[in-house]
């Protein structure tokens, strides 16, 4: 799966998730970290990328919507990189079997 991660999120996120045999970028890497949440949905869709963030907006957005890319809105509190990167591969699985069924949001709540 092709996803890019929103700049919320760290950049390691990406990295393990390409470690893992996905196609995973950084907007941080894309020149687009301070980019207007229009342009990144637009780059997610051009792209056919999974958008994983931790904006509510996107969620919300998505949710109004027959069209845009599928969002992993992730819902942690403050918590380390490394947790919140451990936390999420954990579910992974599950993540990607609602994707495959046609989820076009996927709440993802850790705590």
């Amino acid at each position: 799966m092709r996803f890019l991660i929103d700049a919320q999120l760290p950049r390691g996120l990406a990295r393990r998730l390409t470690e893992l045999g996905h196609d995973a970028t950084h907007v941080a890497d894309l020149g687009l970290a301070e980019a207007a949440d229009p342009e990144i949905w637009n780059y997610a869709i051009e792209q056919t990328a999974i958008l994983i963030t931790k904006d509510r907006d996107f969620a919300v957005a998505r949710a109004a919507t027959d069209n845009g890319p599928v969002i992993i809105w992730v819902r942690i509190g403050n918590t380390s990189n490394v947790f919140l990167i451990a936390r999420l591969l954990s579910s992974l699985d599950v993540i990607v079997e609602a994707i495959e069924r046609g989820d076009t949001v996927v709440e993802f709540v850790a705590r």
